[in-house]
């Protein structure tokens, strides 16, 4: 039997999600059309942006139905950006180097295209952002934009989200969250954030893949990527998903309680203690589990409650991916490969950590459907993994 363990890449589809996109195809008409049918289709797509709206605090007429997390961030960075332009605004974008790539690559493409300029603020040793560097360099100027991760998706790492936006705000300047990776796991809020925009994904709660939202406040415009029928409000044009958005919708209801996030909290500590039994060589990396951020008020912790990313030093951590693979257990390494070349985490590069610790790394991610047997079951197979994994040693490539 198979046991998943890398939640952070996707979650299954969750039973509640998978009904409510059956029952919605139940219905026929596209939801821009003026005749009855199209009228129910939009009831239908409204209620669903109702829900996904209540679950990111924000307004209905706020949230963007799109394609996904990538979408969303791409529509998020080069829609505020482009606006920001045509206001007269600065044209350097403030984010950090631990960043998903999404982010990182569409800012390098408005760099590389755009004529944008990037200011990488650093991260401490747990991968949160420094703040007194971030306010420094909006006291500088010529900025137009700044977007951080709500926490992030490799060491789980919350960042202070409000505090980053409240910076910003000081200096007029919007801020953009992503928060693809801690939707379900922590509360998400557009308003209380204080945030321009704020980007989920689906897939991420049990959703079906291919779906996103970006709730963009009406305060707030951000050029389209996607032009044809100028649906909402104008930002992304095409005929809208209604079964994927009751999907979202229904997901979201079931991920977003206290009981759900304290199922993978309770998970996540036993995990936590499994492995430092099981190998007493690794090390966690990012927050602690057990503190808690103060962001201005907005306790809330400091690591997602279902996320353990460990360094399993002499060993690289594709060496221990493909062993517990061979074991039906599926983790990620957190880091890119490209072409079968194993590549160094940019997060724990960006955390000060070494390029071999970088590929020492597995990032281990709970979700709905995990169980202690699963957990004790890796901690079971990591030993004779990670040995063997040390003795072969790094690749040289």
């Amino acid at each position: 039997m198979s046991i998943y363990l890398d939640h952070a890449a996707t979650s299954p589809l969750r039973p509640e999600a998978r009904d409510a996109w059956l029952a919605a195809h139940e219905t026929n008409g596209n939801p821009s059309s003026i005749h009855a049918s199209g009228q129910r289709a939009r009831m239908h797509l409204e209620t669903a942006r109702e829900g996904i709206a209540r679950h990111l605090g924000a307004q209905p007429i706020e949230v963007v139905c799109t394609s996904g997390g990538t979408e969303s961030i791409n529509l998020a960075i080069k829609g505020l950006y482009w606006s920001r332009q045509r206001e007269g605004a600065g044209n350097r974008i403030l984010t950090t180097a631990a960043e998903h790539h999404a982010t990182l690559d569409a800012i390098k493409w408005l760099v590389e295209n755009q004529g944008a300029e990037v200011t990488f603020i650093d991260v401490d040793e747990t991968g949160c952002i420094r703040l007194e560097q971030l306010d420094r360099e909006l006291s500088a100027g010529n900025v137009a934009l700044v977007t951080s991760l709500h926490a992030n998706n490799e060491v789980g790492t919350v960042q202070p989200v409000r505090a980053i936006c409240e910076l910003a705000e000081r200096h007029g300047v919007p801020a953009h969250i992503d928060a693809v990776s801690s939707l379900g796991s922590l509360p998400v809020s557009l308003h209380e954030f204080g945030a321009a925009a704020v980007s989920v994904s689906a897939h991420k709660v049990g959703g079906p893949v291919g779906v996103g939202a970006l709730a963009v406040s009406r305060t707030v415009t951000a050029d389209a990527l996607l032009h044809g029928g100028g649906q909402q409000r104008g930002m992304r044009s095409g005929t809208l998903d209604l079964a994927g958005n009751a999907a979202f919708a229904a997901a979201l209801e079931v991920a977003c309680t206290d009981a759900a996030r304290e199922h993978l909290r309770s998970l996540r500590d036993l995990l936590i203690a499994e492995v430092r039994a099981s190998v007493p060589e690794a090390r966690l990396l990012g927050a602690d589990p057990d503190a808690t951020l103060d962001d201005n008020g907005l306790l809330q912790p400091a690591r997602l409650p279902g996320n353990a990313h460990f360094e399993f030093p002499g060993a690289q951590g594709d060496s221990m991916l493909y062993l517990l693979d061979m074991s039906q257990i599926s983790v990620s390494t957190g880091s890119a490969c490209q072409a079968g070349i194993p590549e160094p985490s940019h997060v724990v590069l960006a955390m000060g950590g070494s390029e071999q610790a970088a590929k020492s790394v597995l990032r281990i991610t709970l979700g709905w459907d995990t169980t202690e047997a699963d957990v004790r079951a890796l901690a079971a197979a990591l030993p004779d993994a990670y040995a063997k994994a040390c003795k072969a040693g790094f690749s040289n490539r």
